[in-house]
């Protein structure tokens, strides 16, 4: 673990630890959302979408992740079905500005950049939308401390509301994390839309500690009105790997199909 990573977990045991004091809501998603600086990271993983009447669809995936806060790029390439394999997916966030995103379709060929108001679309047939699978940092929002002794699948949690700094960048008026009191992980999510109707729910579990880091190796997202569900099962994580940077540009998704361009 990087000493950015090592900061951001001591700094949240130490606001566990003294949970009764309320503790800092900033701090607290500063240690999620920074457990990863610094790390180059590949995951497989799997989609499995189920629509109102329980029928599923499976889509098996990559993530690859590089960069530090204010330069921080994400590749999401699917490798099944065959239908969509090689269709690839790239975030850019950087610091203080609204994120950029770009997909790249193999049966065209071609690169397009997705609008912002795409953004709250369905990311591949999903309950996930594309701003759901891009990346948050800590300074994307403000927090409000909701409540400190909610106890979800046996962890008691930090309730934290997050209200969007830049509102037009986002589909949600507010997000609601329940973060694990004994580990720097978000174990359930409620997403409110501009009405502040709950529009998506979030649960995680199989937590687990790989390399120093903590991550959920399953998570549920539920679209509420529509009544589908989409679990995100992750199969494996490597961490401090080494990637080519072109691959994480606008130029270079062509060139990244499939696991071509996995760590070298």
């Amino acid at each position: 673990m990087n000493r950015a990573s090592v900061g951001a977990v001591l700094l949240f045991h130490a606001c566990s630890a003294a949970w009764a004091a309320a503790p800092n809501p900033r701090q607290v998603m500063a240690a999620v959302f920074g457990q990863a600086n610094g790390h180059e990271s590949y995951m497989r993983a799997q989609f499995e979408a189920f629509d109102h009447d329980g029928h599923a669809t499976k889509k098996v995936f990559t993530v690859r992740r590089m960069g530090l806060p204010g330069d921080r790029r994400t590749l999401v390439t699917f490798t099944g079905p065959e239908e969509i394999r090689g269709m690839t997916l790239l975030s850019i966030k950087h610091g203080g500005l609204a994120e950029e995103q770009y997909i790249y379709v193999p049966a065209t060929q071609r690169v397009r950049s997705v609008a912002e108001q795409q953004r709250s679309a369905r990311f591949i047939g999903t309950d996930f939308s594309f701003e759901d699978v891009g990346d948050r940092e800590v300074d994307d929002a403000t927090y409000d401390l909701l409540g400190d002794a909610e106890v979800v699948d046996g962890r008691r949690t930090f309730k934290i509301a997050a209200t969007p700094v830049a509102a037009a960048h986002s589909q949600y008026r507010a997000i609601h994390y329940w973060v694990a009191q004994d580990a720097p992980v978000i174990v359930r999510a409620e997403m409110y839309d501009g009405e502040g109707r709950l529009l998506r729910a979030l649960h995680a579990d199989e937590i687990r500690h790989v390399a120093g880091l903590w991550g959920a190796r399953r998570l549920e997202m539920r679209t509420v009105p529509q009544g589908t569900r989409t679990v995100l099962t992750i199969f494996e994580a490597r961490f401090d790997q080494h990637f080519d940077e072109h691959l994480f540009t606008p130029e270079g998704l062509a060139a990244a199909p499939g696991d071509a361009g996995a760590a070298r």
